[in-house]
């Protein structure tokens, strides 16, 4: 449910902050006062269009925020939430939106910065706003498959479930078929590419870790004349013209002639010994290596071609050997399936065939429970019309037959809701609807059975009761009440009859101070409430009588809504 909502310099809005109860909440008001300024918040704060029009003048900028309380810890949101790296604590999300005088918005959600497609996303799973005229997701010919499937419930899914893991491996089959099925100046030069490219990778012999070794072979080599200079001098200074071991020799002989007189001298004369031959051994070692030290400029030529030829494929091919050679092996695997590609694409063919039977199989058990379903839901919402005085209207799910059947992530159905609402007029698309008043009765039928499985947080009825007066009056304003047992409801309304039903009350009315017009809200309580439905009922004069009919109003709702919601 929508908790608080907090505008700042939003039209002619300066700084409210308002807070929502559960149930049924109406907010009434002279025309103009700024109900649907606030109904415009919320669908700003929800990621709707915004302009810099919107900022109150003389402000930099309009600033929106609005919590949220998610008790449901199934709520498909917090699952969006997750996908997008956003953490979800206390049950509460907070939405966050401010509009720069550029037409610019910064977004938030629970702090963390996003995009307002991202916003759009979240803000549609919490608030369902439905204006007189505005096109919502009933009223799209093509969330209806989606509808039916609510309202059927979980012996639908399961088969949908399972038709869809189905499907999900005829469409992978089907893009590897069609890979193979590309025309034929394509796969030739396909093959022309991938063949050049795996001779030219195995033709390069490359090993894994022989990188490495090249550049530590250029690194001796570029440095050669230093390192064998170096060499020879340590080994002149130990064992050639230097005599430096000879001394050491000369030193291990005298200590070990007195080593057996004093027996400090012991484990001197044996260090002195162990140092002379490790000394004699590295002398005799950098012998071996001088001998064999030979330099080879070509051989520096041939290692710095070698690191050549081996950057050249990494520029192409991948940034390492290994991720050569494991391009090599995937270019081959598609070489291998292009060359062989009419053997390859009858297997495929035969495959698809297969899953295609059981497509079709699925397909139709699906078809049969939605036509079933459909059924059932035309009966409730023909059920809904009648209590809203629409005792002609037809109300049927259509299937639309299609040439030539196409599968898709829905089966093969393609339909829509369409309606009559006159005797001997013919069906016509919901979209369609004309008529202001009728279109606010289908919508709220709808929303009467849907509200239970669209898990919508709120919802939001900006006005949808105009155009309809005494019995029909009533009658909405018991389905949106009963609408409000199911999700939080947010209601505009000029009718008393809809305001009685209210469980929080909010009267909206604007006030001049300092040559400034603000909005003021204020909540509407105990007696106050019959004083505000006698005026809805006759204008700025309140009469006794008027007074009387407005306790009576409160009276009968709140009976009503005891029967309403089986309390």
């Amino acid at each position: 449910m929508l908790k608080e909502l907090t505008i700042k310099n939003f039209a002619i809005i300066d700084e409210l902050t308002v807070s929502f109860e559960e149930g049924l909440t109406v907010l009434t008001g002279e025309t103009g006062a700024g109900k649907s300024i606030i109904i415009d918040a919320v669908h700003l704060l929800c990621g709707g269009r915004g302009s810099h029009e919107f900022i109150r003048h003389g402000a930099k900028k309009a600033e929106l925020e609005g919590l949220f309380l998610i008790a449901n810890p199934s709520h498909g949101v917090i699952k969006k939430l997750e996908d997008i790296g956003i953490d979800f604590e206390d049950e509460s999300i907070i939405l966050r939106r401010d509009i720069n005088l550029s037409g610019k918005s910064v977004c938030r959600i629970n702090g963390k910065l996003v995009t307002i497609g991202i916003l759009r996303e979240i803000g549609a799973s919490l608030i369902d706003i439905h204006g007189q005229h505005e096109s919502q997701e009933l009223m799209d010919d093509k969330a209806h498959i989606h509808l039916l499937d609510q309202f059927a419930g979980e012996s639908l899914k399961e088969v949908k479930d399972s038709y869809q893991e189905l499907y999900k491996q005829y469409k992978k089959w089907k893009k590897e078929l069609d890979k193979l099925s590309e025309n034929e100046q394509q796969i030739a030069h396909k093959i022309d590419l991938y063949t050049f490219q795996v001779e030219e990778i195995v033709d390069s012999n490359l090993v894994i870790g022989e990188e490495e070794q090249l550049q530590e072979q250029k690194k001796k080599l570029q440095n050669f004349h230093k390192v064998f200079d170096k060499m020879s001098s340590a080994y002149d200074a130990i064992l050639d013209e230097s005599k430096g071991l000879d001394y050491i020799g000369t030193a291990m002989a005298d200590l070990q002639d007195i080593a057996d007189m004093d027996k400090n001298m012991q484990e001197l004369s044996e260090n002195v010994s162990s140092a002379f031959y490790i000394l004699q051994d590295a002398a005799y070692q950098l012998k071996n290596e001088l001998d064999e030290m030979e330099f080879d400029n070509n051989q520096l030529q041939i290692v710095d071609e070698r690191l050549a030829t081996i950057q050249t494929l990494k520029r192409k091919y991948g940034p390492s050997i290994e991720e050569i050679l494991a391009y090599k092996d995937q270019i081959q695997y598609s070489l291998d399936q292009l060359v062989n590609r009419d053997e390859q694409i009858q297997k495929m063919a035969e495959k698809i065939h297969q899953i295609e039977i059981d497509l079709e199989l699925e397909a139709t058990d699906l078809t049969d429970k939605r036509k079933s379903a459909a059924k059932r839901l035309s009966v409730a919402i023909m059920e809904q019309l009648q209590e809203l005085y629409m005792e002609k209207a037809t109300f049927s799910v259509m299937f639309h037959e299609t040439v030539k059947p196409v599968y898709n992530e829905n089966g093969l159905d393609d339909l829509s809701f369409y309606i009559s609402t006159n005797v001997g007029e013919p069906l016509k698309a919901l979209t369609k609807i004309a008529s202001g008043g009728e279109l606010s009765r289908m919508m709220l039928a709808l929303k009467s059975i849907f509200s239970k499985h669209q898990g919508i947080t709120s919802i939001i009825f900006d006005e949808v009761d105009t155009g309809v007066s005494g019995r029909v009056a009533q009658s909405i304003a018991e389905k949106i009440a009963g609408i409000a047992s199911n999700s939080q409801v947010l209601c505009i309304s000029h009718l008393p009859q809809v305001a009685a039903m209210a469980d929080q009350h909010l009267m909206i009315k604007k006030e001049v101070s300092g040559n400034r017009t603000f909005t003021v809200l204020e909540e509407v309580q105990n007696d106050k409430r019959a004083e505000e439905l006698s005026r809805m009922m006759s204008g700025a004069e309140i009469t006794s009588t008027t007074l009387q009919h407005s306790k009576e109003l409160l009276t009968l709702a709140k009976d009503r809504k005891k029967i309403i919601r089986n309390v």
